[in-house]
């Protein structure tokens, strides 16, 4: 066993120049917020795209934080560099934008840096992970190890054929006890390390661990000499997070349940410097149905386009309405929060952590979008057409063509079955707009395939057109309709035809779809007056002439 003194030459030996950690403990002092004001953050790394899981893990993390009047921070965790991507910073901050999600402190939009505890780049903080490795090396509880991937994959090979456990531990760690003389050889022969803990638990000891989404949780302790730097000086995510979340004041870490099993080795990092574990909410991964064995699994990367945050966006979904859902699939009494409470934005509902599905929430994507219909039902035209305008521009030049130079004119067609006590829950997302505009314009309109009428359609048109007249208000309008029906041995009244169905030739309904096909080439359109009066006398008259002309 090492000396102190021996000790104490290895750590300058490792670390020359090295700031003392109370240096940085001074620099970060204790926050100062409200008693009970909790601080959480987003860490994630700028691997890959942005997963609709972290979208949601933010917004309960950001939640949690804003209900409490505390800190919800953004930071990044980019120590992995032969992962990262490019732009994957930029692309992190500005889906939290997109979302609504915009962290108090930390990594910005368009890279701004906000808050008195950064840097909020891990890769900027490499000095002080060396300061707080030093440490442990100068309390024997962390050492050089010199073990190379050739050395390392004899190690696991062997503990596999013995059928042990896989990993630096006890016998296995070797250089845990080297001696002063060998390490200073290796160093000298300019040989690769990392910094491994020296662990001193004990694999057949549990501990209970309180999770505030998982609940009481039996663990063993960690007993593996795990490694804290790597040989680049990077240090792996178990030993930057707890000095991270130390420093920066972390009060609850919000995380996948992935990192569970990993509780062992956070703890004894904890107590080896001498510090108390934050608060940890473990959140189980976003689950779907699978379609093909009607199993739930986790929302994949790999197989479902939707666990792409950016989807949403590129469809223009209302972040309203995903912020709702995703409160609605988080805590099980947010659905009888918003029955009770119909017209009160969410900031109102008191969100708890143990209210989470412990096995994974699912997301069920019909559900989801008919809350996002009722989200845009509930809109003004004008709101409407705000988030299809800025939404088109970046996504469908000819809807944004459209709206931008028939604004008026477009405000009229999306106000078609809203409000007068009608709900239209006919738009999911804003790429539903284009559907909406197209039987209004003569350039898409054309584009339509009419459907077949009835063979005495022409006639009923013609009589129609010698009734119709644009000024006539909607019960006014029905009347027409019900009489050209007469006249055609349709029934007017729905009774009347189910008890004799072989005296008519159909019902009123079938003459206003025959109008409706001529004049929209639709079957299923919202209120058809409204639309007439969208239209115009000289277009509804000109489209009904040109289906009795074609058909």
């Amino acid at each position: 066993m090492l000396t102190e003194i021996e000790r104490k030459e290895i750590a300058e030996l490792l670390f020359p120049n090295t700031k003392d950690t109370e240096e940085y403990i001074k620099q970060y002092p204790k926050r100062n917020l409200p008693e009970g004001s909790e601080v959480t953050r987003f860490a994630p790394s700028p691997t890959g795209f942005v997963h609709m899981g972290s979208i949601y893990t933010s917004m309960i993390s950001k939640k949690i934080a804003n209900q409490s009047k505390g800190i919800f921070m953004l930071r990044i965790e980019d120590t992995d560099k032969s992962r990262e991507i490019e732009n994957g910073v930029e692309q992190i901050s500005n889906s939290l934008e997109k979302y609504n999600l915009v962290p108090d402190e930390g990594i910005l939009p368009n890279g701004e840096v906000k808050g008195e505890y950064g840097p909020y780049m891990q890769s900027q903080r490499l000095d002080i992970y060396r300061s707080f490795a030093k440490k442990l090396v100068l309390g024997g509880k962390a050492y050089p190890c010199f073990m190379s991937p050739d050395e390392l994959g004899a190690l696991r090979k062997k503990q596999e054929e013995l059928g042990t456990r896989i990993g630096c531990y006890g016998e296995y760690a070797k250089g845990r006890e080297a001696k002063l003389e060998d390490i200073k050889k290796e160093l000298d022969n300019g040989k690769a390390f990392v910094i491994r803990l020296k662990s001193s638990g004990d694999f057949n000891k549990k501990f209970n661990f309180k999770d505030l989404i998982k609940g009481s949780v039996t663990f063993p302790e960690n007993d593996f000499d795990s490694v804290l730097l790597k040989s680049d000086g990077y240090p792996v995510y178990h030993f930057a997070h707890p000095i991270d979340d130390y420093l920066m004041g972390t009060t609850i870490i919000t995380r996948g349940d992935e990192w569970l099993s990993s509780v062992p080795l956070h703890k004894e990092l904890h107590e080896v410097f001498g510090w108390e574990m934050p608060k940890y909410a473990h959140i189980s991964p976003l689950m779907k149905i699978d379609e093909e064995t009607g199993n739930k699994r986790k929302l994949s990367k790999r197989k479902d386009p939707e666990a792409n945050a950016s989807y949403y966006i590129e469809k223009g979904y209302p972040i309203k309405g995903i912020m709702e859902y995703l409160l609605n699939i988080a805590n099980s009494n947010f659905y009888d929060w918003r029955l009770q409470n119909p017209d009160k934005d969410t900031s109102n509902f008191d969100f708890k952590l143990e209210k989470i599905h412990k096995s994974g929430a699912l997301f069920d994507f019909v559900k989801f979008e008919n809350v996002c219909k009722d989200i845009v039902s509930k809109m003004s035209a004008k709101e409407v057409y705000n988030l299809a305008l800025e939404w088109s521009r970046e996504f469908n030049e000819d809807v944004c063509e459209k709206l931008t130079e028939n604004k008026e004119y477009c405000l009229s067609i999306l106000n078609i079955e809203r409000g007068e006590g009608k709900i239209r829950k006919d738009i999911s997302k804003m790429g539903d707009i284009k559907k909406q505009l197209e039987i209004f314009f003569d350039d898409t309109f054309e584009e339509l395939k009419c459907p077949e009428l009835k063979t005495d359609s022409k006639d009923i048109l013609k009589r129609y057109l010698e009734v119709f007249d644009i000024n006539d208000i909607s019960q006014e309008w029905f009347e027409k309709i019900k009489q050209v029906a007469e006249e055609f041995e349709y029934a007017t009244d729905r009774k009347d035809f189910k008890n004799n169905p072989d005296k008519y030739k159909g019902k009123v309904g079938d003459i206003a779809m025959i109008i409706r096909i001529a004049v929209t080439k639709k079957e299923r359109t919202p209120d058809l007056y409204q639309i007439t009066q969208v239209l115009g006398e000289e277009k509804v008259r000109e489209r009904i002439e040109n289906n009795i002309s074609n058909n």
